[in-house]
């Protein structure tokens, strides 16, 4: 894939089918992880126009900002904190309907109302995660879940 991205037509999951070759092509080459969350970021940003798009990587006991793209962003979390500490804590996708509801939730931006966080994998740990924010309640669902996952196998690291 060159530098271009397109952009599926129809409902979400026709958007992640044809969003999901383009960045397994464009990762597929590249050995850095830094660099492919940057382009993963923006791909997923440009496709849904969600409010947050980024990662968190796994630095001792915390997890810090990593590639993204949206408004300033929370620097270090704590394991078990928040949406992305539980989920980092967990090792599975944590779908947050209303982050109001969640305990502990870390507002970074006021304006985030719902958010996805996929654990990202290298020898079975979790070496990072992918957090996605909505300024809408109830923005993401099981269609979201599936396909983010698939993204961030294609970000993980094969079992060794």
């Amino acid at each position: 894939m060159a530098e271009n991205l397109i952009i599926g037509a129809g409902d979400k999951a026709e958007k992640y089918a044809t969003l999901l070759p383009q960045i397994a092509s464009l990762v597929g080459h590249e050995t850095d992880l830094i660099a492919n969350m940057a382009n993963v970021a923006a791909c997923l940003k440009m496709t849904f126009g969600f409010w947050w798009v980024g990662f968190y990587r796994v630095s001792g006991e915390e997890l810090v900002l990593a590639p993204f793209q949206g408004p300033l962003a929370c620097t270090r979390i704590k394991r078990g904190r928040g949406v992305c500490g539980t989920a980092w804590q967990r090792g599975e996708t944590l779908v947050v309907e209303d982050v109001d509801r969640f305990p502990g939730h870390i507002a970074c931006s006021s304006a985030s109302r719902s958010e996805i966080v996929v654990p990202l994998f290298a020898k079975g740990e979790v070496i990072a995660v992918l957090d996605i924010d909505s300024e809408r309640t109830a923005a993401f669902d099981d269609t979201d879940r599936e396909w983010l996952e698939k993204i961030a196998a294609l970000l993980s690291a094969p079992e060794i």
